[in-house]
């Protein structure tokens, strides 16, 4: 059974700790965090009135055959359960301080053959090995301050995420405008995230890494190799694990009249580092196939450039149709150096059946371009510089259909602790994609606030 490594937590956070340290200076004076005229003796009316707890829950499940762990085919089987708690504390008057906590646990047939040398070695059948299952953790830590006037808001936050195979630290900061009696809205806002990899390769690949054994290790002396039983794959391990993410976001939105409202939004991401995945299975048509116990042995993993730049610009518009139906309109376009385009539109129309109750049907419809480094399975040639074999970098379109039922208690009668309910929101999304890959999800929000 495969050994899962531990996450040196301790080292990376010391190798990052001054580049986290420079950019949240950097990002400190970009926003402006400054003092302003003093309104002590002005009554202001406080930007959270009490504390306020929400839990967020998911459960999600997919399936598919393109495994991107088996080089393209295979199955995707995967569930996930989520939960999350957000905590809201009043400060003072202008003062936020916003704690964001969550843990996932996933079981994946996919990624379970990164080793999948367990008597079933089949890619369309789960492994028992130990990446079939793990947890995801995070955290985000968000301080806001308004200004006595209510017409700038800054921000700044902290991320941390944990999984076996990766340590994620983020910071950030924003700045909000409000004009023209708060019915124009203008926002600034940009975020730095240093990521390292513990980086996790195919088993079969792992005896030909430096240091390793080859066709002597003792998984080849397990089972019998057929086919090209002169394997020597051209894998070498990944020099450089870091990641670095630098997104900057702008925002307009407008209140255009008594039941219109519209909003644009431009997203810059910059990445380096290691942007493949490092036990995503490659195979080369121009190489004769190798096979263990009649698996497909890999000629190499996923290589895709070290730098990508992505952009989307979108747009919402907002219709209130009369006190029982609202219209929430949107589109986005995405582009990126990787030569994918992609379209998004979406429509939601909530439907008031109560001063309590609203049902929320929704469409979504997704369109995009393939990347320049991808083919399916066994189609890419070994003389390429960058390759994958990932779906999620193809070409496809796709469908998602969700309703949902919010409920909000005005008077906060259930009370649990010193907390009365606010609201709950229990929503269901199905999608699909023209290729064979279906997922649905049901998320479940319950809101309280201290009275």
């Amino acid at each position: 059974m495969e050994e899962k490594p531990e996450v040196d937590v301790a080292a990376i956070k010391t190798n990052m700790k001054q580049s986290v340290l420079i950019g949240f200076l950097l990002l400190a004076s970009v926003f402006g965090f400054g003092q302003e005229e003093s309104g002590a003796n002005t009554y202001k009316k406080r930007v959270l009135e009490s504390t306020e707890i929400s839990f967020l829950s998911s459960y999600y499940q997919q399936d598919g055959v393109n495994a991107a762990v088996t080089g393209g085919i295979g199955t995707e089987a995967l569930t996930d359960g989520t939960g999350t708690i957000v905590v809201s504390v009043p400060l003072n008057e202008d003062d936020v301080l916003t704690v964001d906590a969550g843990i996932s646990a996933y079981t994946s047939a996919s990624s379970s053959n990164i080793d999948p040398f367990d008597g079933n070695a089949d890619p369309f059948q789960a492994s028992s090995g130990a990446s079939a299952s793990d947890l995801w953790s995070n955290a985000v830590i968000t301080y806001a301050h308004s200004s006595d006037d209510r017409n700038r808001i800054w921000s700044t936050s902290l991320s941390v995420a944990v999984e076996y195979d990766y340590f994620s630290v983020g910071i950030g900061g924003g700045h909000s405008w409000l004009f023209n009696e708060k019915n124009t809205e203008f926002t600034l806002k940009g975020n730095v995230f240093f990521d390292r990899w513990n980086a996790i390769y195919p088993i079969e690949l792992r005896p030909f890494s430096p240091g390793g054994r080859g066709l002597n290790s003792p998984l080849f002396n397990l089972y019998p190799l057929t086919g090209n039983t002169d394997y020597n794959p051209i894998f070498e391990p990944f020099s450089d694990v870091n990641r670095n993410s630098y997104s900057l976001g702008m925002g307009f939105s407008q209140i255009l009249g008594k039941k219109l409202q519209a909003s644009l939004a431009l997203d810059v991401v910059y990445q380096n580092g290691l942007l493949s995945t490092p036990f995503q299975r490659v195979y080369f048509q121009d190489i004769e196939d190798s096979f263990l116990d009649g698996f497909h042995l890999a000629d190499d993993v996923e290589h895709l450039p070290d730098t990508r730049i992505k952009t989307a610009l979108g747009g919402r518009l907002h219709y209130y149709v009369n006190e029982y139906i609202t219209l929430r309109s949107f589109y986005r376009y995405y582009r990126d150096d990787w030569d994918i385009r992609s379209h998004t539109a979406s429509l939601e129309a909530p439907i008031k059946v109560s001063p309590s109750f609203t049902v929320y049907p929704s469409y979504r419809y997704y369109w995009q371009s393939a990347a320049d480094y991808f083919r399916p399975y066994n189609l890419h040639l070994s003389e390429s510089e960058y390759y994958t074999s990932d779906f999620d970098l193809s070409a496809y379109s796709a469908n998602q259909w969700g309703l949902g039922l919010g409920y909000v208690d005005i008077f906060t009668r259930l009370n649990v602790l010193g907390f009365g309910l606010k609201s709950v929101d229990l929503k269901y999304y199905h999608y699909s994609r023209n290729i064979p890959f279906s997922s649905d999800i049901i998320t479940l929000g319950i809101s309280f606030i201290q009275n």
